[in-house]
């Protein structure tokens, strides 16, 4: 995984994920989403790449909750997301914990970027608050 910032979607995983959305048609792109979260969220070991793209989804569905960040980066998808099910959420969450878990090869790579790891962190509570 090439990265350039700290950001979800500062990595050319998060990017590609994002191109892969757009080029989905507009009626399977909460499937996608899910499917990705859900690998994240039952994985027993994370590789980098499942991780960064599990945490791009996340955002995703965080950008729709209530005190969610918008994902205005140039990195994230370019055609509108549907409305996406509330019961995301808690998925995402779990995925964001697989993520943080000592099975995750993207925690290794990050885990002593203190501006990374706080990113998921608030992640995390914006899903957590909104019912995840």
């Amino acid at each position: 995984m090439g990265a350039w910032d700290t950001g979800h979607f500062d990595n050319d995983t998060a990017a590609d994920f994002s191109g892969h959305l757009d080029d989905a048609p507009e009626a399977e792109r909460e499937a996608l989403i899910r499917k990705t979260l859900d690998i994240a969220a039952t994985a027993g070991f994370l590789d980098d790449d499942e991780a960064a793209e599990a945490v791009a989804a996340a955002a995703l569905v965080g950008s729709q909750c209530p005190g969610g960040e918008p994902v205005t980066t140039a990195y994230g998808p370019k055609k509108p997301l549907p409305a996406l099910s509330a019961e995301l959420r808690p998925l995402a969450v779990k995925a964001l914990d697989a993520v943080l878990g000592e099975n995750s090869e993207l925690r290794e790579l990050w885990e002593d970027n203190e501006v990374w790891t706080a990113g998921i962190a608030r992640l995390r509570e914006v899903l957590t608050a909104a019912g995840g």
